[in-house]
């Protein structure tokens, strides 16, 4: 197993064997780069022993106050302070961290595990049971391993990617043996070294909507400023190089503007992809607003030829498929990045906490309209369509309004590729029509997001920045940001017309003028249409839609595939993002289920 993904620490590795408790570590340093943070880790009293992947940004402040209490610490890492934490608060430790982890905490005397994941899943925890042994790791793959024949596929999870575009919103994956601990969640086990393991128990430990509820908004843009600089510089701390994967929107801009104007961080080094000017997804020209201020940026170039060079590996390394190329231009700024930091930092959780995906404007409407506000509903609608010239946020608040039956068969229906008996088998099952889409106000729909629709975008930074050895940090993720701004007026999310309102006024002064004013959202995105247009990638796409096996799985209806990409390569219509799925989950099919 810690061969499988030895990617993910390639630095030093670990093993604890001791009755019928196993805990393998491969470790990726970070900080104190010494023998002194090899892991597994013992307590002084080696009563409790821990794997910990992630990072604990404030480990220096509970440090000062676990010595106030009289701790003594060997070590400079954060591991070490993890495990005095829970000697001196128990579980309830847990709400003192600021940072992304999954851990497990075995306790020798008492015979007990205690596992916890991070508030919103920045790291990963999957895991497989069975009557003989409960397993654990960062990825999937080392758990196949583990099964005693073939893996088998969710359906489920297959019929919410092809429909809905989503995945990780429950427990589920893409695999019937293997579930993931849920962020926010705990699992505890006691242990019996002669029949297994017994009560095990998967608990919630943090609740966002609670948290929110008893949360102070922003008041304004100053607040918000401090606050989002305060989670930047948490983290700084690192022993090894730290760099920003920069896109060029609003978000991960925000990042380095606040390194350059408050940590005077001029070494800074930033990792772009681009493409041809005026070539869908390229950025260039927002980047470029860095030039006169950064000394040290990196640039990369996915296109149709890289994407078909890197498929398998590509495949391999995520294990589940990915409903879009996006994450692929990632994998290549990731790439780049290795050959010159550890550590990233990037703007994953800003579009679910400032409403950055335009269809946040039917939430914004509906939620003006439930509240009886007719005036800000007319003008808000007025910005809207004189700033966007777009139609697609009044067909958002049209949805939103229907019910939740005819939302889930409307997704359906415009796909019109998938086979009768496969959504006949699983639309009723569906549950993303009424956890992501059933939000009364703007308010919950973000919260919503976050607990059913951001995780997925957290994995694949995950999977694409360990593959590569690299350390990505996230800091609108920074709880005491996310509870406020999650408490703030939604008149300070989106206002005449502008998602992202309080960063827009926070930044303002600090921000390229261009960047501030910019409406678009792109991040890492690809020509993706344009690329399967390409000769190579139509003999790829045909080998698969024309396929006995791509067929005969009864989930995409194989004529009605061809027939929507001839349309596509006609340029009647662009279905580049249904094409790649159909790619991506037939390749997936073939590496780990066949």
């Amino acid at each position: 197993m810690m061969a499988i993904q030895k990617h993910r620490g390639p630095d030093d590795e670990g093993l604890f064997l001791e009755d019928n408790v196993g805990l393998g570590f491969v470790r990726l340093s970070i900080i104190d780069l010494s023998e002194a943070g090899h892991q597994p880790m013992f307590s002084r009293d080696e009563r409790y022993v821990v794997v910990f992947n992630g990072e604990i940004f404030n480990y220096i402040e509970l440090r000062d106050e676990l010595k106030r209490l009289g701790h003594r610490f060997d070590t400079n890492t954060d591991t070490e302070v993890l495990l005095g934490a829970y000697q001196q608060w128990g579980e309830t430790c847990l709400n003192r961290f600021n940072g992304m982890w999954a851990f497990v905490i075995y306790d020798r005397w008492e015979k007990k595990i205690f596992a916890s994941r991070d508030r919103y899943g920045i790291k990963p925890f999957y895991y497989y049971k069975n009557d003989r042994f409960f397993a654990f790791a960062s990825e999937i793959p080392p758990l196949l391993s583990l099964l005693p024949g073939k893996p088998t596929p969710d359906n489920q999870s297959i019929f919410d990617y092809l429909v809905f575009n989503r995945t990780d919103q429950t427990q589920c994956t893409f695999f019937n043996e293997i579930k993931k601990l849920q962020h926010g969640h705990a699992v505890k086990l006691d242990l019996d070294t002669e029949n297994g393991f017994s009560n095990s128990a998967i608990e919630k430990w943090y609740d966002l909507k609670a948290r929110v509820a008893e949360s102070r908004g922003f008041a304004g843009p100053e607040e918000f400023r401090e606050l989002f600089s305060s989670a930047v510089g948490l983290r700084l701390r690192s022993d090894v190089p730290v760099g920003v994967c920069l896109s060029g929107g609003l978000d991960s801009s925000s990042i380095v503007s606040v390194l350059l104007d408050d940590f005077q961080k001029k070494d800074l080094h930033t990792f772009s992809a681009v493409y041809r000017k005026g070539q869908y997804g390229d950025e260039t020209e927002f980047i470029h607003e860095y030039r006169p201020l950064l000394e040290n940026m990196y640039f990369t170039t996915p296109d149709a030829q890289s994407l078909e060079k890197d498929l398998d590996t590509f495949v391999q390394a995520h294990a589940e498929p990915i409903p879009a190329t996006g994450p692929y231009a990632q994998f290549k700024v990731m790439k780049l990045a290795k050959d010159h930091v550890v550590v990233t930092l990037d703007g994953q959780g800003a579009d679910e906490e400032l409403a950055g995906y335009h269809y946040f404007f039917g939430n914004f409407f509906k939620d003006l309209l439930v509240t009886g506000r007719w005036g800000a509903l007319s003008r808000e609608l007025f910005f809207y369509l004189s700033r966007h010239r777009s139609l697609y946020g009044l067909k958002t608040f049209i949805y939103f309004l229907l019910p939740k039956k005819i939302r889930a068969s409307l997704r359906t229906s415009e796909k019109g590729y998938i086979t009768p008996d496969f959504v006949h088998a699983h639309q009723d099952k569906n549950t993303i029509a009424g956890d992501l889409y059933e939000a009364a106000s703007l308010n919950e729909a973000l919260l919503n997001h976050f607990e059913y629709k951001l995780e997925h975008l957290l994995k694949w930074e995950d999977r694409n920045s360990m593959w590569f050895s690299l350390e990505a940090r996230v800091p609108f993720l920074d709880y005491r940001l996310v509870e406020r701004i999650l408490a703030t007026q939604n008149n300070w999310i989106i206002r005449n017309g502008d998602t992202k309102y309080i960063l827009r006024e926070a930044m303002k002064n600090i921000l390229p003028a261009r960047i501030q004013a910019r409406r678009d959202k792109t991040g890492f995105d690809t020509p993706q249409d344009e690329w399967f247009r390409t000769r190579q990638w139509q003999e790829i796409i045909n080998d698969i839609l024309l396929s006995n096996r791509f067929r005969q799985r009864n989930i995409i209806d194989a004529d009605m595939a061809v027939k929507k990409y001839e349309q596509h390569l006609e340029g009647k219509m662009n279905i580049s993002k249904e094409i790649w799925k159909w790619v991506h989950l037939e390749l997936w099919f073939r590496r780990f289920i066949d």
